[in-house]
């Protein structure tokens, strides 16, 4: 893998551990702001719509800017970002600051992940995109474990004092290693926008993108308070579960990457069908902690294993039936995964507050992945058709 991919790493890794690392911290933040918990939920849902709609518009906007010069911005304005979280002298305050880091996250993404396949042999590009979303499942098994650690000692204001000092360890990364000038895409009008929403395959892998997504995130908002409030492990030990499920994620990732290579929708169709059975067996399991324990580890196995191929499964789609922006398609993708962030939170923050209650996320988000497993099998069978379509023409 070239050295430029490593510094995409570096910085998904910065701006992976700002997106997670509120689920590890939503009980403190929700305590020291004096809000409900299905309230601080929504801290997260607020994120992942800054990401859902700055990312297409911001990368059809930035289009003609030279990849390098852009990536800098943008992680100056995720230390922007950052740091005014820290400073946030209210809840209202805590929400915009999250959202100024969400359109640096969306654009970084969106972009990265092409330059990600641009920058290898055709027969590796999930693999590189997956190594590029590595940094986001390293965040996980070291970031959130660490800054929930940190905001559990500290206060919550210190981890993103914390994770603001990563982006500038990201900006210096980005500038040392990438080349620069790099590969862009040509930029895509409103109208070639348009088109790319018009496409009736690509919003199958949108939806396939939003609700599989959107199912773990049911639980995953609320992961913390299922741990200390279900499962009974004290607050301290919070921290090395989340450890133990990273390292899950960050399993999961490198092999779907390599599972998806050859046919990403096949692979995402074995995927989505055993996230989906894990979650309705963790709905039983949370309540014992050896039992929980080992649901989590296959649960966060699968749970991430399904981003490379979504990200790959667009791509390809976007170049055969909307060539001319890939890019679009590809920030559309980002969109689509935090639209399922911001739905799935908000869902879970709805079943929390019903009587329901927190132990019935594993379920209600498993029946979200299902639906992706549904849209899956329709695209599958398009794909089939119109092989079959090529070879008698």
């Amino acid at each position: 893998m070239p050295l430029a991919l490593f510094a995409l790493t570096i910085a998904a890794y910065a701006i992976g551990t700002t997106e997670f690392v509120i689920v590890g911290l939503l009980p403190t933040v929700a305590n020291d702001l004096h809000i409900t918990l299905p309230l601080a939920g929504l801290i997260v849902s607020v994120y992942a719509l800054g990401v859902t709609f700055g990312a297409p518009i911001l990368t059809a906007l930035t289009g003609r800017i030279e990849r390098k010069p852009l990536l800098l911005g943008l992680m100056g304005l995720f230390i922007l970002g950052n740091s005014a979280a820290a400073l946030s002298p209210s809840y209202e305050m805590l929400l915009v600051a999250r959202v100024i880091s969400a359109f640096a996250h969306g654009v970084f993404f969106s972009v990265g992940a092409t330059i990600a396949a641009g920058l290898v042999a055709e027969d590796r590009r999930a693999s590189a995109i997956a190594m590029m979303f590595m940094g986001l499942t390293v965040a996980i098994v070291t970031g959130v474990p660490l800054g929930t650690l940190i905001g559990q000692i500290f206060g919550w204001r210190a981890t993103f004092f914390a994770v603001a000092a990563l982006g500038v360890v990201a900006f210096i990364g980005i500038a040392a290693l990438l080349p620069a000038t790099l590969q862009k895409a040509p930029a895509a009008g409103l109208m070639e926008q348009v088109r790319v929403l018009g496409s009736g395959r690509l919003l199958l892998a949108f939806g396939m993108t939003a609700l599989g997504y959107g199912g773990t995130f049911v639980t995953f908002t609320f992961l913390a308070s299922i741990l200390q409030d279900l499962t009974g492990f004290a607050e301290s030990t919070v921290s090395l579960v989340l450890v133990l499920y990273g390292l899950a994620i960050a399993a999961g990732n490198l092999a779907g990457g390599r599972i998806a290579d050859s046919n990403p929708a096949k692979a995402l169709g074995w995927l989505f069908g055993l996230q989906a059975l894990v979650l309705v067996i963790f709905t039983f399991t949370a309540p014992s902690a050896p039992a929980a324990l080992v649901t989590l580890v296959a649960l966060g196995f699968l749970s991430f294993a399904n981003v490379p191929g979504l990200q790959l499964y667009v791509v390809q789609l976007a170049k055969r039936f909307r060539p001319n922006a890939v890019d679009v398609a590809s920030a559309l993708n980002i969109a689509a995964f935090n639209l399922g962030i911001a739905v799935g939170a908000w869902i879970g923050g709805l079943v929390v507050a019903s009587p329901l209650g927190l132990g019935a996320t594993p379920w209600v988000g498993a029946l979200l992945v299902s639906g992706a497993l549904v849209l899956t099998l329709v695209s599958s069978s398009l794909d089939r058709r119109q092989a079959d379509l090529a070879q008698t023409v």
